[in-house]
């Protein structure tokens, strides 16, 4: 029998921008639960190709004063505001975790592409349920996700590589719905040539 709650939820979920998410967030056992959640994601080859990293407490600071240095090498005339911006990027939400895709690129039956995958779904499962525990959430990157100094910074291995920062925290605002894609008009079907 369908569930009703469980495609309302689904329904309703939405991201929660990180410049509007504060305390309290999760405790550790709250977040247990939410990551058991997330990890239940097709994983073709039970490969596992993903981890998580939690930046929380002062941490969060620390990694926003390296991605501004980072970003003053990178550019060393860049804009006060943009260093800024960078600074306090993982600043907002109490926590941010980083969903690390840890990649198997010899695997023979399963395609990196496909691992990509099961990492971005853990992504969005994640921020499933941070939303069914009363939190709000976003999955982030920018250009921190893809640099080579900060994956060094964030202890990061050869064939590892930042899937998405989920910021997770209470929500400050009540976030408005916003237009959705029709899903009838996005769908065809298929049919062999005569």
């Amino acid at each position: 029998m369908p569930d009703a709650a469980l495609l309302a939820a689904l329904d309703q979920r939405r991201s929660t921008p990180s410049l509007q998410l504060g305390e309290p967030g999760p405790d550790a056992a709250t977040v247990l639960r939410m990551l058991h959640s997330a990890v239940r994601v097709p994983d073709h080859g039970k490969l596992v190709p993903f981890r998580f990293i939690a930046i929380e407490g002062q941490a969060r600071h620390a990694l926003g004063d390296m991605l501004a240095a980072r970003a003053l090498q990178r550019d060393p005339q860049a804009p006060a505001a943009a260093v800024d911006k960078d600074r306090s990027r993982f600043s907002h939400a109490p926590l941010v975790l980083a969903v690390i895709a840890r990649l198997h690129p010899d695997n023979p039956k399963v395609p990196e592409i496909e691992q990509w995958m099961t990492a971005g779904s853990v992504c969005f499962a994640l921020l499933q349920a941070a939303q069914a525990l009363g939190f709000g959430a976003q999955w982030l990157t920018g250009w921190a996700a893809f640099d080579a100094d900060i994956a060094a910074t964030l202890g990061l291995g050869g064939h590892e590589h930042v899937a998405g920062f989920i910021h997770i925290g209470t929500p400050k605002i009540d976030v408005p719905e916003r237009e959705r894609p029709d899903p009838a008009a996005l769908l065809t079907h298929w049919q062999p040539d005569a």
